[in-house]
């Protein structure tokens, strides 16, 4: 008799395009939401909340991958039969809920969002399956000035999550340009339409090599994979690139000066022009800087749902990977105005416009441009000597938690060594030792790790700070809230973001 095979053991690994985050990436996203939302809120957009799944039917199907077997979505069937799927954006719920419920709302409706969403698109370097949006919409103003100022306010966003002025600029266009181009050259296709945009919107990343194969034939990339060209006609081809060429450096006004001499633009471009012109007017008005908000006609946006008005956020900050090479990150956030996307529910024309920061991609550009803040802050740790002692243990740590400040027991059956560099591993400031001598002389000793920290960086600029700042002390037992708040405080004072 042989004896029964081990039963098999599943790999521990992660699904292609889903990111586990520890502590530190999950506080650096928690931050952007923070600093964003109370921008939004600042300007006078009220919090909603949908939920993860909507009906297929209602999100539409606007994702670029089409090709895929469930549009780009994750979907599944309820056991009414009717097909529901993870959402890929806030828009599309915003849509649905504004449609369902008008009467009720306050017109125009200002909203802001904030989550997860899914894209079941092709994984790759910093493109991810899910992902944190952060989205502020107004829905009900087709006013040029409801666009001058989501892009304004998604300035101020920027600089709220931590970029200084000249490390990001939103650049803006309008798709009814190319609306114009293309009725102007018979292109009257919507599926060859959509196609060329999705073509055109890559043109930052391909370049025009890449492009102009998208707006022909179609393009075999890197990695073996074949994507079908819109199949436009030559003269087309030729009108988008000299178009995409007229963006220049100089002034937004200025700009549009230079897309209308290269002419064939249509009834839809010249009113595309007076939009953009409407919007500069605005954002001058709002004091908006020439350099951080910039027309440029190369912008498109992927979704279909887009109608006039887009805009894209896109990073200048230099960045680089886990092994110093420079990496560009290119976009990290984006929106425009989408005035079918509530009618495709009302049958009624529902102007709308919106913008929405990539927050998972954006704390990842951060990182990698090495602008990291203080380490996360952990818990103070009570070490445990003695089994026999445990109650004082516990009292200690439930006192500090009684005073607002987070703590945790030792809950491992390591020594003391191994605890002390557990609580250093947590990014825990302090850690509380109560042995034999310390209870029966009614003490506690407290060892200051992020003084420990401190002298392990060399910080030559808190010399002064370390010289009296003693590494470890032996205090009254009834002191221990008060000197563990005066290490966190004096920390905090003397802590400064990275970067």
């Amino acid at each position: 008799m042989t004896d029964a095979a081990p039963p098999a053991r599943p790999e521990a690994r992660s699904p292609r395009g889903f990111a586990d985050r520890r502590g530190p990436d999950v506080a650096a996203e928690r931050r952007i939401v923070a600093r964003v939302t109370e921008v939004y809120e600042r300007w006078g957009f009220e919090p909603l909340e949908t939920g993860a799944f909507e009906y297929a039917d209602a999100l539409g199907k606007f994702l670029p991958d089409a090709d895929r077997p469930n549009e780009g979505v994750f979907a599944l069937q309820d056991d009414d039969d009717q097909w529901m799927a993870l959402r890929y954006d806030l828009t599309a719920p915003l849509a649905r809920f504004a449609a369902q419920n008008w009467e009720t709302l306050p017109k125009p409706y200002r909203r802001y969002a904030f989550g997860p969403v899914w894209r079941n698109e092709k994984p790759g370097p910093g493109r991810f399956r899910e992902f944190v949006q952060c989205d502020a919409d107004t829905v009900g103003s087709d006013r040029p000035e409801a666009d001058a100022e989501i892009i304004a306010m998604a300035c101020e966003g920027l600089k709220a999550a931590g970029l200084a002025e000249g490390q990001a600029v939103v650049r803006v266009s309008n798709r009814k340009l190319f609306d114009g181009l293309f009725d102007a050259g018979g292109v009257t296709d919507p599926v060859q339409r959509l196609t060329a945009l999705r073509a055109i919107d890559k043109y930052d990343r391909l370049g025009w090599e890449g492009v102009v194969a998208l707006l022909g034939e179609g393009r075999l990339d890197e990695s073996g994979d074949y994507t079908k060209g819109a199949r436009l006609p030559g003269a087309v081809a030729d009108t988008i690139r000299a178009f995409l060429g007229s963006a220049g450096e100089g002034t937004r006004a200025e700009a549009l000066d230079a897309i209308a001499r290269v002419g064939g633009l249509g009834a839809a471009g010249e009113a595309a022009l007076n939009e953009l012109s409407g919007i500069d007017r605005a954002l001058t008005s709002m004091g908006v800087d020439q350099a951080a908000v910039r027309f440029d006609p190369t912008i498109v946006r992927g979704l279909e749902y887009y109608t006039g008005a887009v805009f894209e956020a896109e990073l200048l900050l230099e960045t680089t990977d886990d092994k110093g090479r420079a990496v560009r990150f290119g976009s990290i956030g984006g929106g425009g105005r989408y005035d079918d996307l509530v009618a495709r529910f009302t049958g009624e024309a529902t102007p709308a416009t919106g913008f929405s920061f990539g927050v998972s991609r954006l704390a990842s550009a951060l990182r990698a441009a090495g602008r990291n803040e203080a380490a996360t802050r952990g818990p103070v740790v009570v070490i445990v000597f003695d089994e026999a002692d445990m109650q004082h243990y516990l009292d200690a740590v439930a006192e500090l938690r009684r005073a607002g400040i987070a703590a945790e027991l030792y809950l491992g059956r390591a020594g003391m060594k191994a605890q002390m560099k557990y609580a250093d591993r947590r990014g825990a400031p302090a850690a509380v030792m109560l042995g034999g001598n310390e209870i029966a002389a009614g003490q506690v000793t407290i060892k200051d790790l992020d003084a420990g920290r401190a002298l392990a960086a060399g910080l030559a600029d808190n010399e002064a700070w370390k010289a009296a700042r003693p590494g470890q002390q032996t205090v009254a037992r009834d002191a221990l809230v008060q000197t563990i708040r005066g290490i966190i405080e004096d920390s905090s004072i003397t802590r400064s973001p990275r970067g």
